[in-house]
């Protein structure tokens, strides 16, 4: 591809995407009705941000060889329009990246939560063992600078498998695209009920999903996740099964160890969530033929994917971390984690509600028991977000109907959640702030400072 236009360029993928193939030598040019950090700094770095927001059909011409199309943008978005009536090939990028590695041995990451954890272990693995890879993942890793890997020498991608749609061309979950010749499923727990509106039409997705593996193909499942191990375990299923579970470990002082017929192997990442993505990592590692040896080695220095578990501050016996979690799964996962880590420390946890299926009313029940480890609780949410989403006001005593916990403490205005977390500390203690947005735009350096003090 000599010159490809990306519509909707801001999202994580397609801005990854969009560097990749400038990095490659292609032409890239891009659109978008709203870009946020930290896509715009990194276009804007590389010349890649448009002159402009906002969609223009004259950024359309016949001398474009492909058009990406994000989810973002909407069927009758007249960049899309007029590119079609050039008869310019348009692909999303799940479509675009399957067809740039058609030849290669693909490794696609699914599951409702953990699968951003997965494909960066396996990422970090197969860099320390010095083997060429493609890959395409949804969260920044220490030491790469994008996100997203085409090489024509390369034999290998790994990919993280979203099972949101596509784009508005191609309504499927973007797993169902790349067909992968090695599959991995973390967990399902129903997610995106704007689309799938039911848990089981959003459970079919990930049967269909083992469906395209490849002939001869191998499926790595966690048996600990009841739906996972049905579906996997199911007579239609053709591929070669490899399940896995909790490895052996023990907890030192705030250290998870590893106890492997290698030797103990000491961890910076925690909770049990992540101990079985280690061991679903190590699986695929294995199908790559990398040896357990090789494995434990280089999963020793991993530290964990962007905004997972992410420690922003810590002195004496008070520690602050961030986390991406925001559907009940992650959230009670994640809480669980930082229990069984730090069990004799006061722990305030505190989530925003920021997705369309977390502000969705009909969804709030899911979210029962998800924060009953902590020892204070705090949900916030930003009015602003319910308006975008047009999405109509949740009273706090539904929100606290449903978590089902009667102490749970409900903030919208930034100020009040940072005083909120201020009253709430202990020593010793632990905050945790979980969210895909950015709590209303709360100074997190202030946050720390409050809590740590």
């Amino acid at each position: 591809m000599r010159t490809v236009h990306f519509i909707a360029i801001g999202g994580s993928a397609m801005h990854n995407l969009a560097i990749a193939l400038h990095q490659k030598g292609a032409e890239v040019t891009g659109s978008d009705d709203e870009i946020f950090e930290p896509s715009r700094s990194r276009l804007d770095r590389l010349g890649l941000l448009p002159e402009k927001l906002g969609w223009d059909p004259l950024r359309i011409h016949a001398g474009i060889d492909a058009v990406i199309l994000g989810m973002h943008a909407r069927a009758d978005n007249p960049e899309l329009l007029r590119a079609r009536e050039l008869g310019i090939p348009v692909f999303s990028y799940p479509s675009f990246f399957h067809e740039q590695t058609r030849d290669k041995t693909r490794v696609v990451i699914g599951g409702s939560h953990g699968k951003t954890t997965i494909t960066s272990m396996i990422i970090h693995v197969l860099r320390q063992a010095g083997v060429e890879f493609d890959y395409l993942v949804g969260a920044q890793l220490e030491g790469f600078d994008c996100m997203v890997r085409l090489s024509p020498t390369s034999r290998v991608a790994v990919i993280e498998g979203d099972e949101y749609l596509a784009s508005a061309l191609e309504p499927v979950p973007k797993f169902h695209l790349y067909r992968p010749d090695i599959a991995l499923i973390s967990g399902i727990a129903w997610d995106h009920i704007n689309v799938f509106k039911t848990f089981e039409s959003y459970v079919d997705q990930f049967r269909r999903f083992i469906e395209v593996i490849t002939p001869g193909g191998k499926l790595v499942y966690c048996t600990e996740d009841p739906e996972v191990r049905q579906l996997a375990e199911e007579e239609r299923v053709r591929a070669a099964r490899i399940p896995y579970g909790v490895p052996a470990h023990r907890i030192d002082d705030g250290t998870t160890v590893l106890l492997t017929g290698h030797g103990e192997v000491p961890l910076q990442v925690f909770g049990r969530h992540n101990l079985m993505n280690l061991e679903g990592a190590r699986h695929v590692c294995h199908q790559l033929g990398i040896g357990d040896a090789a494995f434990y080695e280089a999963v020793r220095s991993f530290r964990g994917a962007a905004k997972r578990l992410e420690k922003l501050a810590e002195q004496g016996r008070k520690v602050v971390f961030k986390d991406f979690a925001h559907s009940p799964s992650k959230l009670k996962a994640t809480v669980q984690a930082v229990r069984e880590q730090f069990p004799g420390r006061r722990l305030v946890a505190c989530m925003e509600l920021h997705t369309y299926s977390s502000l969705s009313e009909g969804f709030l029940d899911q979210y029962a028991g998800a924060m009953d480890q902590a020892d204070a609780a705090l949900v916030f949410y930003d009015p602003h977000a319910v308006q975008l989403k047009r999405l109509p006001p949740i009273p706090p005593e539904r929100i606290v109907r449903g978590f089902a916990r009667p102490d749970l403490q409900v903030h919208s205005d930034p100020v009040q959640l940072l005083g909120a977390v201020r009253a709430a500390q202990g020593d010793p203690g632990v905050l945790l702030m979980m969210s895909s947005g950015n709590f209303g735009g709360l100074d997190l350096q202030a946050l720390c400072e409050a809590f740590i003090a």
